[in-house]
């Protein structure tokens, strides 16, 4: 029987408790006409998985196996000629359902369902093998490998729609501040603004994350803790446009406040998260300069294939951080302990069978 990886219950409270991991066994796969069977090779980790073994994540749910980014192999398929063509074939998953290709949002009254951990979508890519339908599939980028390839789906599908469809200043000699860098969304995000041509500076805590980020082609990087960070941060924009077009922003916190100060009249601050404060003031100097905030989640299906193709025209590649082998529960817990931490740079993976394997390290 396939083997997979879950939380299990034990008593606390939701943002007190810390859900153990345990290994679980699942149901061997059998596809109906328009699904495939997918032998996973690598799986990688988000936020959202820290939240959901805090119970802080809607939906969280026991006896699903974690986790929404995947990529494997498909080894068989249901008799529809849309899943046939899938056969033998790298794939990589959209992470959620229920969304095809509205601007606005999800078209399904119930909302976006992501994988991993939760009741909406009970499948999670933490385990031996899946079942997926094929529309919800794209050939993985032959220049990636499996942990690449399956640091991929989540974090390039919302900094996708954070910087593209939201901010709408992704092109050519535009000012793009990314904060918090280090952080899978954040590095893909930096890496499509640089693809683009746009001057892209960040934030973090430490230095060192900066540096690696320099290294990745942003043009300059701040300490957010230091007092007086935007003032350092505005000397560093080129004289012809010294100002910001946009900020996409992972944190919420004090972002407006120091944000607009920054940002030119009329400019976007595009949030995808909210891991300093769940809550944040908008002040009336913003209101004054036409700022707007744009709230940002995942994104749609096409969003997520127009997303898989930039990375294959461009030949990016997602940043790994670290990588583990196998359903070790205690090797992932140390991926977890990472990003607890805050010190990882890039995707935490979990390599599960033998495909195009390797690790990417910066």
């Amino acid at each position: 029987m396939p083997s997979a990886v879950a939380i299990k219950q034990v008593p606390g409270k939701p943002g007190q408790v810390y859900y153990p991991l345990e290994k679980i066994t699942i149901d061997t796969p059998k596809p109906s006409e328009t699904q495939v069977v997918v032998s996973l090779t690598a799986a990688a980790l988000n936020h959202r998985d820290l939240f959901i073994r805090q119970h802080l994540y809607p939906g969280t749910t026991f006896g699903v196996p974690l986790l929404a980014d995947g990529t494997g192999l498909v080894t068989s398929t249901g008799a529809s000629s849309e899943a046939k063509k899938w056969l033998n074939k790298r794939v990589i998953l959209n992470p959620g359902t229920g969304w095809k290709d509205h601007l606005e949002g999800p078209e399904d009254p119930k909302g976006y369902a992501i994988m991993g951990g939760v009741k909406d979508n009970p499948k999670g890519t933490l385990a031996d093998v899946m079942i997926m339908d094929a529309s919800e599939l794209e050939e993985a980028p032959e220049h990636l490998n499996d942990s690449e390839a399956a640091a991929l789906p989540l974090t390039g599908l919302t900094a996708w729609r954070a910087l593209f469809t939201k901010s709408n200043n992704a092109k050519p000699g535009h000012n793009i501040l990314i904060t918090g860098i280090g952080g899978g969304v954040a590095l893909m995000a930096l890496s499509f603004a640089v693809a683009q041509g746009c001057n892209v500076y960040v934030t973090s805590g430490n230095d060192d994350k900066i540096q690696k980020a320099k290294q990745l082609g942003a043009a300059g990087g701040v300490i957010y803790k230091e007092k007086g960070w935007e003032k350092t941060l505005q000397s560093m924009l080129p004289s012809n446009r010294k100002y910001l077009d946009a900020i996409i922003d992972g944190a919420g916190g004090d972002v407006v406040s120091k944000g607009s100060r920054l940002l030119k009249a009329g400019g976007i601050i595009s949030i995808y998260g909210m891991t300093v404060s769940p809550k944040m003031d908008f002040i009336m100097p913003a209101v004054l300069r036409n700022i707007e905030v744009r709230g940002s989640t995942m994104g749609s299906r096409k969003e997520f294939a127009d997303m898989v193709e930039f990375v294959k025209t461009k030949k990016l590649k997602p940043v790994v951080s670290r990588t583990v082998h196998g359903l070790d529960l205690k090797a992932i817990d140390g991926l977890f302990d990472d990003m607890k931490n805050a010190s990882q740079f890039g995707k935490l993976v979990v390599i599960l069978g033998k495909g195009k394997g390797g690790e990417s390290k910066l």
